[in-house]
């Protein structure tokens, strides 16, 4: 079988657009030429259906390069999938949706997202959300209408994300030391390897979410309390209510 563009675009439940758009980042062959006519085949039906599936379960385009080129570990492929997959995050949302569930404007969800308060993935050159992306969206409207200027709940978001990433980073390199590379050099078959890693990498996601955000809450709430009795032992005498006797 061959199909024109917008042939393959139907047969594969896609847009004439997402076809060209694989195919300027070198994840679909090029189509076979004869003379003005582009021509395409069951093998990029087969091709087109993978890289979608692979965008479905979480693989970010650059990923789904590697394990195509098979540069990347099927192990690896399987875990970003795990992680990734729809049952942990829902159905995507794209911006227009995220906008519409928190109430937000597409404009500041751009520029939310430039100071790293976001960080969506793409499918097929186009942002997608999850439903915790939505939680932290409504969190940030709460602290906008408690009073915090938005200038200031954006550096916030900037001086969280360069912190959180330096941590994250360290965490995720700990994982590949002393998890992940044992694993894989222990692993009886590429599918063991693949069901240990999902499930140790689960195991230490929740253990270093829990750890990370108890400290987190801890060190806020300390330094709350030192804030507050300072400036009460800072105000003069009646200022605060009447005075002890």
């Amino acid at each position: 079988m061959r199909y024109r563009v917008d042939e393959l675009a139907a047969r594969c439940d896609v847009t004439v657009d997402t076809v060209r758009f694989y195919r300027s980042r070198g994840l679909l062959p090029p189509p076979r030429r004869e003379g003005r006519a582009a021509w395409y085949d069951d093998d990029h039906v087969e091709r087109l259906r993978r890289i979608r599936a692979c965008e479905d379960q979480g693989l970010s385009l650059d990923a789904i390069q590697r394990l195509l080129s098979g540069r990347l570990e099927a192990s690896d492929a399987a875990l970003v999938a795990a992680l990734s997959s729809p049952e942990r995050s829902g159905r995507p949302l794209t911006r227009a949706e995220l906008a519409e569930r928190t109430g937000m404007s597409p404009v500041l969800l751009e520029a939310i997202e430039r100071e790293g308060l976001l960080a969506p993935r793409t499918v097929a050159g186009e942002a997608r959300y999850t439903a915790d992306d939505a939680e932290a969206v409504t969190a940030g409207l709460a602290m906008l209408e408690a009073g915090v200027p938005l200038s200031e709940l954006l550096d916030l978001a900037r001086r969280h994300d360069e912190a959180i990433r330096a941590t994250a980073a360290q965490a995720v390199d700990l994982f590949v030391r002393f998890v992940r590379d044992p694993i894989l050099g222990s692993a009886a078959s590429p599918q063991d390897a693949s069901a240990r890693l999902v499930t140790a990498f689960q195991e230490l996601l929740d253990a270093t979410t829990s750890l990370v955000t108890h400290h987190y809450r801890s060190v806020l709430l300390a330094l709350a309390h030192a804030r507050v009795e300072t400036a009460e032992a800072a105000e003069p005498d009646g200022a605060g209510g009447a005075a002890p006797p």
